[in-house]
């Protein structure tokens, strides 16, 4: 396991640890009533779900709000955390359908399966490992959703390039994650804290788009929907060590909290003695 990936275990197993205590959340940037994981999901989703479920939610969006789901489609959670995201997905594919969640942390994977034995979940499986390793044969899931974990990654071709692999041809990628727009100060992106808090590992949106297409995808689509302004990142560039009031020129408006859209072609027919001899 990478430094990096040793790195972010820790600081979310500590996070999985702390929630259900007094603060009901965990040390981090991306966890709490801030500007990024806060009014992400409606009362309407929330209110059958274990309190803990909830409180675990360290994202940047809604992905299960992406795109449609079917009774019987097979999804795929990479970076599933606590649960929310899986539980969700499963009420929507329903008995004949499958969820699974994909996390590194035994934490948060504890975490996860008591929830769903709260939820009575039996259409959802967790699974431990990486999302640069995808424990799931090719051509085996339906749809990938992912929820603020991406960015976390060192080796993000790796990553896209698995999730290309294990979806089926036809099938969907359907993330929220934080991107950059334009250039960011390199204090920025050497800040290790930042990077596990959902910010310095971010792709620039173009980079991102340029990234899935390289894997293989088509129909890429990045969408930018909540902007963060300086005085949203001030109180955790402070933690950094940062000086706000020199980097804000060049962060107000960099960062945006963004979906993305993305296909995996469907495989090509041909009955023609070029391609069937």
């Amino acid at each position: 396991m990478s430094d990096m990936q040793t790195a972010v275990r820790e600081r979310y197993g500590a996070i999985a640890k702390a929630v259900g205590g007094p603060s009901g959340c965990g040390p981090g940037a991306c966890c709490g009533n801030d500007p990024i994981t806060s009014n992400l999901y409606s009362s309407a989703e929330t209110q059958d779900l274990p309190a803990d479920a909830v409180s675990a939610s360290l994202g940047c969006g809604n992905p299960t709000a992406l795109l449609p789901l079917s009774s019987g489609q097979v999804v795929l959670d990479l970076g599933s955390g606590g649960g929310i995201d899986v539980l969700l997905s499963a009420k929507r594919v329903g008995p004949t359908g499958k969820v699974y969640g994909l996390d590194m942390t035994d934490e948060m994977l504890a975490l996860a399966r008591e929830n769903q034995r709260k939820a009575g979940a039996t259409n959802v499986e967790f699974l431990k490992g990486t999302i640069e390793a995808i424990p799931l044969p090719a051509d085996s899931v339906d749809v990938i959703i992912s929820n603020c974990v991406i960015n976390l990654s060192a080796d993000k071709d790796v990553v896209l390039r698995e999730a290309f692999r294990v979806l089926k041809p036809g099938g969907r990628f359907a993330v929220s994650d934080v991107v950059v727009r334009g250039q960011v100060p390199a204090d920025v992106r050497r800040s290790i804290e930042l990077w596990i808090g959902c910010v310095a590992g971010a792709l620039e949106e173009s980079e991102f788009a340029a990234k899935l297409r390289a894997a293989g995808f088509v129909d890429v689509e990045i969408e930018a929907w909540r902007i963060y302004k300086v005085e949203d990142a001030r109180s955790f560039l402070i933690e950094a060590g940062l000086d706000v009031d020199r980097l804000a020129p060049d962060v107000e408006g960099r960062f945006a909290s963004a979906f993305v859209r993305a296909r995996k072609a469907e495989a090509k027919t041909c009955c023609g003695p070029e391609c069937c001899a």
